[in-house]
């Protein structure tokens, strides 16, 4: 018998994400070498292009992402660099910094998008719909969890 059969369900669920993100981000990396950006870098563009109706601020992105603002930050001056991000400061509030896609960073990812689904359609392959919903359910309760462990950190 297998030393994972006898884990308890919710060791093995949570050991199983950090092995399964470690691995997504791995796979996502290889996938992104051609192009010259960072698993990271690519969670910051993806955020950005479609989570936000406007150019979020660093803070805003930063929430998003489960990330700290300084790591947002870093990430953000990367992609500058390579001319995929404008960094903005706010006409209203000249303290906050807000991120928006270039031209170009649209353009490399809309040539990106098809080795983008390919490789999430290999990583929900045999996954049914049902199946698909039922984790959609239980990753947004532990998101639920975390957030509140995180208020409850800052409080």
């Amino acid at each position: 018998m297998d030393k994972f059969d006898n884990m308890e369900d919710y060791t093995f669920i949570f050991g199983t994400l950090f092995v399964v993100a470690n691995k997504m981000d791995t796979l996502l990396e290889k996938e992104l070498k051609e192009y010259d950006v960072t698993s990271k870098q690519w969670l910051l563009s993806a955020v950005l292009d479609s989570l936000f109706d406007y150019p979020p601020t660093i803070k805003e992105a930063a929430r998003e992402m489960g990330s700290s603002h300084q790591n947002v930050k870093q990430l953000a001056l990367k992609l500058e660099q390579k001319g995929l991000l404008a960094l903005e400061k706010d006409k209203k509030d000249a303290r906050a910094t807000r991120l928006r896609l270039t031209e170009e960073s649209l353009s490399l990812w809309s040539n990106a998008e098809s080795k983008g689904i390919k490789f999430i359609q290999n990583i929900f392959k045999d996954i049914d719909k049902e199946e698909i919903s039922k984790v959609r359910k239980v990753l947004e309760k532990i998101q639920f969890n975390l957030d509140q462990l995180e208020k409850a950190d800052i409080d």
